[in-house]
């Protein structure tokens, strides 16, 4: 375990080699699972405020839930997650058509939080859950722990990682700044390197 300023990191972060491949995935992370991505209690106030910059993006079908359900559900664990379509496809997902893909059609999942932050609608480029993943944050009273969620859907990434010889921390280095700043970040690579 490496601890930086009362947040615990897991080794894994250091030792495992990730980079998403979107055209082996096609952005799985997205509609798989039994729950929408965490939400921080205060991205859901922004949510709220930047939706209606956001819903040019969404599918009909995310609208519709977001305008029945609200912005937010809850997880089984009653924590705040992004609110499902038909208990599958998260109601941000919209689908882009990509490169070659193995057994997609050629479609990828991408966020409309995000395609409305890279058009320069938002300044929120999406859930600081989705922009870690496969990194999972657990909070506790006194600390946090970052984690590495291992996922079978991510096994592509894992195999890219290996053949670029990318560490996951370098892999979130943008995400890991974002959360956490730009100081920690130099403190968790000089405690690694």
């Amino acid at each position: 375990m490496i601890i930086i300023d009362n947040i615990m990191v897991s080794e894994e972060i250091r030792d495992i080699r990730f980079c998403c491949d979107l055209e082996k995935c096609a952005g799985a992370c997205c509609v798989e699972g039994d729950a929408g991505a965490p939400l921080e209690e205060e991205e859901i106030s922004l949510l709220e405020d930047m939706i209606d910059e956001i819903k040019p993006y969404m599918r009909n079908e995310g609208i519709d839930v977001i305008e029945k359900n609200g912005i937010f559900d809850f997880d089984m664990n009653g924590e705040y997650v992004t609110p499902l379509i038909n208990e599958k496809d998260c109601a941000f997902v919209i689908y882009q058509v990509g490169h070659e893909l193995e057994d997609r059609a050629n479609i990828v999942a991408k966020c409309a939080i995000e395609k409305a932050w890279e058009e320069g609608k938002v300044d929120f480029q999406k859930p600081i859950s989705c922009h870690l993943y496969p990194i999972r944050i657990t909070k506790n009273e006194s600390f946090e722990a970052v984690n590495y969620h291992k996922w079978y859907i991510c096994q592509s990434a894992c195999t890219l990682g290996k053949k670029l010889q990318l560490p996951m921390y370098k892999f979130l280095k943008g995400p890991l700044i974002r959360k956490y700043g730009e100081d920690w970040y130099g403190k968790l690579v000089k405690e690694i390197e």
